[in-house]
């Protein structure tokens, strides 16, 4: 087969894949935007938010962790660009050139944060400012625009501790192909990241039980 016949397969390909995502993405967007959560999770209240009444999207991903709330605390509050990472698909976070490197461990110098911390996600990307905070609870944090704020909200159990994530996102002003594009391009792949983040968590928390336990022992 000729070059030119390989690029024009190759693109046909990518345009039936694209026509069938768009035809079927409806059916399970709900579940794309609530991976994990249980329905009184996905429709709770949440600190943060008030900080944006009136979001375009909203998402809720959860996780339960098999370990208590302040064993799960540490790994967000070290989160971000330049610090500890964000758990996530590193090689993906740097080809935009977020600066992030998923620690293994607790990192004693990135545990004191406070309201009105920030980062920058990239050269261009927004700031995220820390908006909230509530110990062992609830880390909110906010785009220095107002347009996105993401919350990390931790519910203690009998077992479990119940990590919920959620993001709600406000696009004003944007065309109809960008809303599109946010639509059927950045919800999928924010979930692909999300939960890879989300599982990342868990495994470094349950890790941080089991070793504590351990060392608890006789």
């Amino acid at each position: 087969m000729s070059a030119r016949k390989c690029a024009g397969f190759a693109i046909g390909a990518v345009a039936v894949a694209s026509a069938v995502h768009l035809a079927v993405y409806e059916s399970w967007r709900d579940w794309c935007l609530t991976w994990g959560a249980m329905a009184a999770e996905a429709d709770a209240v949440l600190p943060g938010d008030d900080l944006l009444a009136r979001p375009d999207v909203v998402t809720t991903r959860v996780i339960g962790i098999e370990a208590p709330a302040e064993l799960v605390w540490p790994w967000l509050v070290q989160m971000g660009p330049g610090r500890a990472g964000a758990y996530t698909y590193d090689w993906i976070e740097n080809l935009f050139g977020l600066n992030m490197h998923s620690a293994d461990n607790i990192v004693p110098a990135l545990q004191h944060i406070a309201v009105g911390d920030g980062w920058r996600l990239g050269s261009r990307g927004p700031v995220l400012e820390v908006a909230r905070i509530e110990p062992e609870r609830a880390l909110v944090v906010r785009s220095d625009d107002g347009n996105w704020v993401w919350a990390f909200v931790l519910q203690p159990g009998c077992d479990l501790t119940r990590l919920i994530s959620r993001n709600r996102i406000a696009t004003p002003g944007a065309a109809w192909q960008a809303r599109a594009a946010f639509r059927y391009v950045m919800e999928p792949g924010s979930l692909l990241m999300e939960r890879k983040m989300l599982l990342g968590i868990r495994a470094r928390a349950e890790h941080l039980a089991a070793t504590s336990a351990a060392g608890a022992g006789p």
